[in-house]
Formats: structure tokens, sequence, C-alpha cells
């Protein structure tokens, strides 16, 4: 059944731009105009493999007279009623207004999962508005942009993570939700590197077509399956070669159908060729599953067909540390897919991804760690002027991310960061993890000029 989704906030902070993006169709008029929607439009939309039945409403007036813009609220209050879950909008580019401010605490009192969404969040002028967010009270801000489609995967988490429990079937005993919901691999790389093969392999029956012509799968096909007592989604994907040598509107779209796939992916299986790994495009799509926060684990296929495997192995983890220093930590796991051998190594490298992936750290033992890491190598002075870090949390996870306050946050050095980076992921365990560290500067009430 489709999760019943009523998308709301107050004017112009991009409800029908977000609807239609859902929808992948332009169903509701969009205008920079305030007040264009007025009724509440229903439409069927789709994000990640969840169905979705979406509800565009009207702008949110804090009004109960009998004018036209409180008959539109009275709208939107139908039609948080009717939902499954609330998805609230707001301008990061603006900041919080009374208007969410009034609206936050209407949510509050409805009794309905609320997600909140910081809309029109590309570029650094939306930092402080997203992070303003915090303040409604209504959890984490999800950063998205519903222009440019940026932050969906994010989005489609969190209505994972809210979506109502099914009913309960009779004699069947209760289970523990995070088990319930199936790990999403992707399953990532150039053509002809072994993808299909391997599938097939974790499957244990020739699902997917194989061969050794490159470029056999176009779509992205996904399976639910059980692997041992864990169940899984695995997607295998085209392969995805250098954007100079794409061919055609065919191959183009199988490619965009492979990024799409790995944005809504919780651990990406990146598989490479042992004989030829490491190429320039095995590199560029290891940083686009980084840069995307998902969870990597890296396979060198057809390993049965080394002559030295010690000697390879040893000499691609070394290269690997040089040429893709992002992924440091990320689980590298020779096997080969013919010979059934490696697929118990893959499946533990990919659940001890996936709980580096979802790692949360209690915001005291995160400044004990702080307080240690500065002691043993406090940040350079630049332009003669020190850099003092206040305190650290952790915001959010799947990746996990972090904010640092410091003084004179723009000048601290890429270099440090990549320090305080690597010290979380040695302190807490997280050697996979696509660690995010966002530098904030402490705020000075006497900035303005108060008194």
């Amino acid at each position: 059944m489709a999760l019943k989704l009523a998308i709301v906030g107050r004017p112009n902070v991009g409800k029908s731009t977000l609807f239609n993006r859902l929808a992948g169709k332009r169903l509701a008029i969009v205008d920079d105009r305030p007040g264009v929607t007025r009724d509440r439009r229903h439409g069927p939309g789709r994000l990640g493999d969840l169905d979705l039945d979406l509800i565009d409403t009207a702008g949110f007036e804090d009004l109960t007279d009998e004018s036209l813009e409180a008959r539109m609220r009275a709208q939107t209050e139908l039609a948080v009623a009717e939902a499954d879950i609330v998805l609230l909008l707001n301008d990061a580019r603006v900041g919080i207004t009374p208007a969410d401010e009034r609206f936050a605490d209407l949510l509050r009192r409805a009794d309905k999962p609320v997600i909140l969404a910081a809309n029109k969040a590309e570029g650094r002028a939306a930092e402080p508005g997203i992070l303003e967010a915090f303040s409604l009270g209504l959890g984490e801000p999800i950063p998205i942009s519903a222009e440019h489609g940026e932050g969906m995967s994010d989005l489609f988490a969190a209505l994972v993570a809210a979506a109502p429990a099914p009913e309960p079937v009779d004699d069947v005993p209760d289970t523990d939700d995070a088990d319930d919901k199936p790990i999403r691999i992707a399953v990532i790389g150039r053509p002809n590197a072994g993808k299909s093969t391997l599938v097939n392999a974790i499957l244990g029956e020739d699902r997917m077509l194989t061969g050794p012509e490159a470029g056999i799968t176009r779509d992205a096909i996904s399976i639910d399956f059980n692997w041992g007592d864990r169940l899984f989604r695995i997607v295998d994907t085209a392969g995805m070669r250098r954007k100079a040598k794409v061919e055609g509107k065919l191959e183009e779209l199988s490619v965009a159908d492979t990024i799409r796939s790995i944005r809504f992916a919780d651990v990406c299986v990146l598989v490479m060729d042992c004989a030829e790994a490491l190429e320039k495009q095995d590199l560029t799509i290891g940083d686009l599953v980084i840069r995307e926060g998902r969870a990597l684990v890296c396979v060198l296929a057809k390993w049965d067909k080394e002559a030295d495997p010690k000697t390879r192995f040893d000499d691609l983890i070394a290269r690997m540390g040089h040429v893709l220093p992002q992924a440091k930590g990320a689980s590298v796991i020779p096997l080969s897919a013919i010979a059934d051998q490696g697929l118990d190594d893959l499946r533990a490298a990919i659940l001890e991804a996936y709980r580096d992936w979802n790692a949360r750290v209690k915001t005291n033992d995160l400044n004990r760690w702080l307080k240690t890491a500065l002691e043993r190598h406090p940040p350079p002075a630049v332009d003669g002027k020190r850099i003092k870090p206040r305190y650290i949390t952790q915001i959010k996870a799947r990746p996990p991310t972090f904010v640092l306050m410091c003084s004179r946050a723009s000048a601290l050095p890429d270099t440090y960061k990549r320090y305080l980076v690597n010290g979380i992921r040695e302190a807490f365990d997280m050697p996979g993890a696509p660690i995010r560290l966002f530098v904030r500067q402490n705020r000075n009430p006497y900035a303005d000029g108060a008194d």
C-alpha cells in the first residue's frame, strides 16, 4: 500500500516543486509568487522503492476567520489528518520565521510522524538556515533541493524510518524493526568486472544474465533475499564507463539508473577485476560513493586467476591508501564468484560497513576524545592567530555527520579536518564509514555592536 505523505509549510517554500519531483512529472503549478496552490492536490509518487500517495497543500496561514486564507488553512489541516507522515518544508535560505514556529506547534499536537526538511539547501548560503531549523524541536532537519533533486536519498531514509509498521498478522511473532528492513546493496563497477556473476553467486541461482560481452546489464535490477539471518535488497547495475566513452541515449539512461541506485543504497559494493583493479574509472566510482555518503566495500573479483595472491593483495591495499584516501579503512575483499570463494567474508564486510554507517557517538564521549586530540596535536595558527575548537557533536547518522564549533572556522586547514576525521574513525571503531565533518563558528552576541 502506498504511503500517504502530506507536504506542508508556509507559502513559497517549494512544496509544489517537491510534489512534482516526487511525482516524476509536472502535476502542480509552480511559480515564484506565494499562494499559487490553494486546494490540496493528490497524486501518485515514488522515491527509491517507496510508493507514495502525495498530498500538495496550500501555504499555511495562521488565520481562523472566514477569509480565503483561513479556508486554505482548513484544507491543510485536513491533509495532515489523513496523512500517514507529514513532511514540513521550510526555506533554508530564509531561515525559521514565526509562521514556521506556529506551524511546528500545530504539528506537534497532530499526533502524526513529522519529518522536517530544509528546502533550497544548495550552496553555502543555506547552511545557517539548516542549523537554525533544529530550533523547531521536530528532530534533525534534512537538507534538500526540490528543484535540483539534492538530498532525496536522505529524505528516502527518513521516510523509511518514519513509515508506520504494517498490521501484524495472526500467529506471526514480533520481530525487531531494524532487522525487518532490508539492507540495500548496490553492486557497481566498470563493465565486465563481474557484477552480475557476483550477484548470481550471492543469490545461489542464475538470476542475472552473464557472459564475456561488456554491457549486458542495462537496467538496475532489485531483488530481495535472505542471506544468513538478515534480509537484503541487492541491486545489480549497469557498468559505468568514463563519461567521454558513453555512447547513445540508452547507455546514458543506464548510467543515470546506476547513479540513482548508488544514492538510494545503504552499502555500495564496488566490483573490480583484480587484473585491472584501481584504474581511473574505479577511483571515480569509489569517490562518487563517498561523496554521496554511502558505505563502501571493495571487491577484487576473479581472484582465482591470481598467480601470487598474497603479494598482489598487499600491493593493491598499499596503492589504495594513496589513490583513494577518502575511502581509507574501507574493506577490500578478494573473491571468486565462480569458485564460490570469499562470499562469507563479503557478507561480514557488508554488515560491518552498514553498522559503521549507522553509528552514533555520545556527545560526552566525542568531547572527551576532542580534548585528547587537541592535546596531542593542536590546530596550527593561521596568520599568527590561534584557532580554538570549543566542542563537537554528532547531528546525524547514515552517514555519521559531525559539527565542530570553533573560532575562525573558515581558517581551519583541510589537513587538520582530515586529522580529526581519521581520529574519529580510529577512536570509535568506524574504519570504513564515510564521515562528514562540518566546521561552524561560534556566534558572537556583540558582533553587531550590541551593548
